[in-house]
């Protein structure tokens, strides 16, 4: 089921203080489409804001949310309601384009990697064996740099010992 609200916010959102106006307005729209969905119990937790939408209402900052605003209500088999802007402004559709593309550049890179494996079972024990021995090489050596790092603090001049307090030679008569 999908549905189209002008939701308004004004009047529950000017009863609260105004450091607390942005979060209030997020709790109002979900109050109201558990209402208007008929959300089971009109338990909030079924209730999911889009994330664009959210900044949306956050946009103008914590103290003045928008008054009313035009949202998209969604929802699925499970009872779940998911709520996205119904006009979607311009930046906001240039942020979506530009998350799109960054998924997709994520994607292949995770699927390359996925294919290239190893053909034989005795190259990938000996692959193994490789990088436990180089796992092993440096955790030792940072064993020893703490060891070191340990005694040069517990020595009566530790790092220290070497600096002495500078000459002032422009003060002296």
């Amino acid at each position: 089921m999908e549905r189209e609200y002008i939701v308004p916010l004004r009047r529950k959102v000017h009863n609260v203080p105004q450091y607390k106006r942005a979060k209030k307005a997020i709790k109002v729209l979900k109050e109201f489409i558990a209402k208007h969905m008929k959300v089971e119990g009109r338990d909030l937790n079924k209730v999911k804001v889009d994330r664009f939408l959210n900044n949306e209402i956050w946009f103008r900052g914590i103290k003045k949310p928008p008054a009313k605003i035009k949202v998209k209500a969604i929802k699925d088999g499970e009872g779940i309601v998911r709520v996205e802007l119904a006009e979607i402004p311009e930046k906001v559709k240039f942020d979506m384009e530009r998350e799109k593309k960054r998924a997709e550049k994520v994607k292949p890179t995770k699927k390359k990697g996925k294919e290239e494996k190893p053909e034989s079972k005795g190259e990938e024990k000996e692959g193994e064996e490789e990088k436990e021995k180089e796992k092993a090489v440096v955790e030792a050596g940072l064993k020893a740099q703490k060891e070191q790092a340990k005694e040069a603090k517990h020595t009566a001049k530790g790092v220290h010992g070497k600096t002495t307090a500078p000459v002032r030679k422009a003060l002296k008569k």
